[in-house]
């Protein structure tokens, strides 16, 4: 076999582009390729770090799709804008508004050709002309709603814009943009060829049919969170025969049984042990490594590396938005790290929550279910207003489940005092 040079960090932990190790699957891989070509909109979730950008990466081109990546302060307007800058235009406020009141915008683009014009539309298309030479840079404006989604597709088909949108960190979206994006997709699915890619930190698989029951059929779910111990063994092998070493079996069983099914703490403790064997690119001869490792321990140290978040997650969520009578962001905690690991893993109901709430809670039966159904709607946007970056929690609406998205969070959880713990929660 003839050897291709590879630097260890190209192959395992965490890297920004696709790891030369990836491994397809046929629950994933193979369910994302097929209904690319389906024009359905495709909604790629699961937990951090699971492969949701590499699967994207593997089957998407650069030149196949443009790119979003969301921000918690972003409304539909704001992403529209980003699209269509993505696409190639100047975005500029305009002086006029629409029907509904609402700021238009001047959107520009620029290319060779052999007109010049200039179009100036709200959904309209008309078209000024001119004759020009054939080295004239043509110029297209149009002003447009950006809350209209017909006049957001003229735009994109004036520039000629790839077919595949891709959404990235959905989950960083707040509730009301959700919301108004399921709306638009549905008019996106019928009135034009455009199809949306949108990837997030969520375990439920259908919120956008949530908000848009008009969706259902229209979209498809893929969960990238499913690796089987096969699948995770494979990633671990590529990567040896990639490198030219063998990790000693018990190492890689244990590494794979020990990893909640997290692919990125494999990846990881796998770059321990070569860095540890001072191995940092593709040996001239098979090497054998990881003989007496201690897998368990070295997943321990992978996860221990983000126990600052995970108290930042602790202090920030419990402290809630803002200082309020009922705490329910603490109380939530607190009945959340009275559960075991495997509750936790499995996902908790909204009612065994609620339950569990109202037994710590000083107002107990009394508090009202509607506070409770509240705070867990908007546990995701509390995160990421305190800075937790990936989510730990996700609620699946749809099913009423409270969800741990961060499965290093578990292990973690796993070597805390959880008294001391609920003690820093009441205080």
């Amino acid at each position: 076999m003839t050897l291709v040079y590879c630097k260890a960090d190209e192959v395992f932990g965490i890297v920004r582009g696709r790891p030369l190790n990836y491994v397809e699957r046929a629950k994933v891989d193979a369910v994302f390729y097929e209904n690319l070509t389906r024009n359905k909109h495709i909604v790629v979730h699961g937990s951090s770090k699971q492969g949701k950008t590499s699967l994207r990466k593997t089957w998407l081109g650069d030149n196949d799709y443009i790119h979003i990546g969301c921000l918690n302060t972003m409304g539909l307007v704001e992403l529209n804008a980003g699209i269509l800058k993505k696409a190639g235009f100047k975005v500029e406020q305009a002086s006029t508004k629409s029907t509904s009141g609402a700021n238009k915008y001047n959107v520009e683009i620029a290319g060779k050709g052999g007109l010049s014009f200039i179009v100036e539309a709200s959904g309209k298309g008309s078209y000024a002309r001119e004759n020009s030479s054939a080295d004239t840079v043509t110029v297209k404006r149009l002003e447009i709603d950006l809350n209209d989604v017909n006049d957001v597709i003229a735009a994109l088909r004036e520039a000629n814009s790839p077919k595949y949108i891709v959404i990235e960190d959905f989950h960083y979206f707040p509730i009301e943009t959700q919301i108004a994006f399921s709306m638009a997709l549905k008019l996106f699915h019928e009135e034009s060829e455009y199809c949306f890619v949108v990837i997030g930190v969520l375990r439920e698989k259908n919120r956008l049919v949530y908000f848009n029951g008009d969706l259902a059929s229209r979209v498809v779910a893929i969960d990238a969170d499913e690796w089987s111990q096969d699948e995770l063994l494979k990633v671990v092998e590529k990567g040896e025969d990639l490198l030219c070493v063998d990790f000693h079996p018990d190492f890689k069983a244990g590494v794979v049984a020990n990893s909640q099914g997290a692919v990125y703490l494999v990846q990881e403790a796998c770059l321990k042990v070569l860095r540890a064997e001072g191995i940092d690119a593709t040996q001239d001869f098979r090497k054998q490594i990881g003989a007496g490792v201690d897998a368990r321990a070295i997943i321990k140290e992978v996860v221990d590396e983000q126990a600052g978040r995970y108290t930042t997650f602790i202090q920030g969520v419990g402290e809630g938005f803002q200082v309020t009578a009922l705490e329910m962001y603490k109380w939530l905690l607190h009945a959340l790290l009275n559960f075991s690991n495997d509750d936790l893993s499995s996902g908790i109901r909204r009612a065994d929550i609620a339950a569990a709430i109202k037994d710590y809670h000083p107002d107990g039966e009394s508090l009202n279910e509607g506070n409770i159904t509240q705070a867990l709607t908007n546990i995701s946007s509390l995160q990421v207003k305190k800075g937790v970056r990936p989510i730990v929690l996700d609620y699946d609406q749809t099913n009423r489940v409270l969800n741990v998205v961060d499965r290093a969070f578990l292990i973690w959880l796993e070597y805390q005092d959880r008294n001391a713990l609920l003690k820093e929660i009441s205080n």
